[in-house]
């Protein structure tokens, strides 16, 4: 399948109703399944993709099993492509691509992920990195380079996503960061 032009996000605080819903929505609807997997604090994550009116269709059904163990949950109906190379964290900087470093955290990995297309809509930024909750306590963090002005832009508009649904923790624009801190990424 082509990249999807359409997201859904389905963070659930059960693993046992997760596996239930994930197998719903798949049948629910033609979406690939991009990603799915337990997440820190015993959590269930689904990431959906393919057309608008599946992905919807995939999401409403997963919200009507789940129940209670919802936590978060999203539809993004034209999602950035940058989006999914940083999600896989296959995003590699040259050395001359390391500008001014962004951070925004937040409490859930749905979150981020709104926050992280708002951001490289939003701004000339290079995202480079989302990671959606192992190792982070169930939490979510992108990572953004590029100009001052763009990186403040890009944390602005990805921080006030994560505040709009009261899931913000913190949001950084470090102007000259040391070459250390993108040691792993160059």
């Amino acid at each position: 399948m082509a990249t999807p032009r359409s997201i859904g996000v389905v963070e659930l605080s059960s693993v046992g109703i997760g596996y239930r819903v994930e197998d719903e929505m798949l049948k629910a609807a033609s979406v690939e399944l991009l990603l799915a997997r337990t997440i820190c604090s015993g959590k269930y994550l689904i990431v959906v993709g393919g057309s608008i009116s599946d992905v919807e269709a995939a999401i409403q059904t997963g919200l009507k099993s789940a129940g209670e163990a919802i936590i978060d949950q999203l539809v993004i109906p034209n999602i950035h492509e940058s989006v999914f190379a940083a999600l896989g964290q296959s995003v590699e900087l040259g050395p001359d691509e390391a500008g001014a470093l962004g951070v925004v955290e937040t409490f859930s990995g749905t979150a981020v992920i709104a926050g992280a297309d708002a951001a490289v809509k939003a701004a000339r930024v290079t995202l480079f990195r989302i990671h959606v909750a192992m190792a982070l306590g169930g939490k979510g963090l992108c990572l953004m380079t590029g100009s001052v002005a763009d990186v403040t832009a890009g944390v602005e508009a990805a921080a006030e996503q994560a505040r709009s649904r009261g899931l913000l923790v913190s949001e950084i624009v470090i102007p000259r960061p040391s070459r250390e801190l993108f040691a792993e990424y160059l």
